[in-house]
């Protein structure tokens, strides 16, 4: 054990050291359409399958069998995509005085980018902050670009807020940010997280399976979904706790939140079973290498077809530009969504790519 642990530091800290690029293998064949094929013929009656059995949660539509160390660590030795200096550098604009600029704004609902995959969403005179991280690294990668505004300042802004973590995964539920929050903070997370919130000072915690809907209040609605992904984190073991996407459903405005997810046939049934979305939070990173990603984080290609699936209006693409998680750089999704954008002739308006700390005024104009 204590040699594996010390393989998996030194794993880590190969790249940001260049130690890896003298070594590197060929990376492994993947085929995309044996995927896509693959995921079109799964049953959407096993999303409502059972998910949990001998202590962890499982896909049942498409289970996923664990990587071991050694895939991991033909990941970090394996050639990686070239990338050019414009795509290596790019990242999102800041926004400046976020602060005034929510005091100053109207009693409109808004979205607001605090960064990665972190949104301050005011819907009613409420406040919903997603996925938390203020941190400068996530456990190990280092932040690029700052949070949107500062969590000092939050505190000013929303002082009562609710606060919902899709799942466990350090970039996602970050201690040093939830610490930082009020002790009366009401947390939403999946199954088999509460333990862990609550040793982060929270003491009003609510555990959601999939499927299930909570009311909050002025016709505001909460539901958790299914997500193709995983988790684990020091503490927690492989699976141990639940992951998910959720949904915010007001009487003006339907808010779906992504969390991470690899493309997988919920998308199309949340889509049929929630009808109206207004805006998609969609996972954009970590999305190269291929062959060792496609399951649990989508590319461009299919955070569109998400997109298209959930028949949603607009799509916020989320979870890049702060952390280096993957192959690609961090501000790579927002140029590759762009040029996917122009290949397909997609209608740009619908396609909203925020700069860090913008406040975008939430409409239910145009259904």
């Amino acid at each position: 054990m204590i040699l594996k642990r010390s393989l998996i530091v030194l794993l880590f800290l190969m790249v940001p050291l260049g130690l890896t690029g003298s070594c590197a293998l060929r990376p492994p064949h993947f085929d995309e359409e044996a995927w896509r094929a693959k995921v079109n013929t799964v049953d959407p009656a096993l999303l409502y399958a059972s998910h949990y059995r001998d202590g962890r949660h499982f896909n049942p539509w498409m289970p996923e069998k664990e990587k071991s160390f050694f895939t991991l660590l033909r990941w970090k030795l394996t050639r990686s995509k070239e990338y050019t200096e414009a795509e290596r550098s790019h990242l999102p604009p800041i926004a400046q005085n976020v602060q005034n600029r929510i005091f100053s704004f109207s009693q409109d609902d808004f979205i607001l980018w605090v960064g990665h995959g972190s949104f301050l969403i005011r819907l009613k005179g409420q406040y919903w902050l997603v996925d938390p991280i203020f941190s400068k690294r996530a456990l190990l990668p280092k932040r690029r670009t700052p949070p949107g505004i500062r969590l000092e300042d939050l505190k000013k802004i929303a002082p009562a807020l609710r606060v919902v973590i899709t799942h466990n995964h350090y970039d996602h539920l970050d201690k040093e940010s939830l610490l930082g929050l009020s002790e009366s903070t009401q947390v939403i997370v999946p199954l088999g997280l509460a333990n862990a919130v609550q040793i982060m000072n929270k003491r009003d915690i609510i555990e959601m399976d999939w499927w299930q809907e909570l009311e909050f209040g002025n016709g505001i609605r909460l539901v958790c979904l299914p997500a193709q992904h995983w988790s684990r984190r020091i503490g927690q073991g492989h699976n141990q706790s639940l992951w998910a996407s959720f949904l915010l459903i007001t009487p003006t405005a339907t808010i779906y939140l992504g969390g991470d997810s690899g493309y997988f046939v919920g998308y199309r049934e949340i889509g049929k079973r929630f009808p109206g979305i207004d805006y998609a939070l969609l996972p954009t990173t970590a999305y190269h290498p291929r062959w060792f990603m496609h399951y649990n984080h989508m590319n461009i290609d299919e955070a569109i077809e998400a997109f298209n699936d959930l028949n949603a209006r607009f799509m916020i693409p989320q979870q890049w530009g702060a952390f280096h998680l993957g192959d690609e750089p961090p501000g790579y999704p927002a140029l590759e969504l762009k040029r996917k954008i122009l290949e397909r002739g997609l209608d740009p308006a619908r396609f909203i790519i925020p700069d860090i700390g913008e406040i975008h005024s939430i409409s239910s104009q145009g259904r």
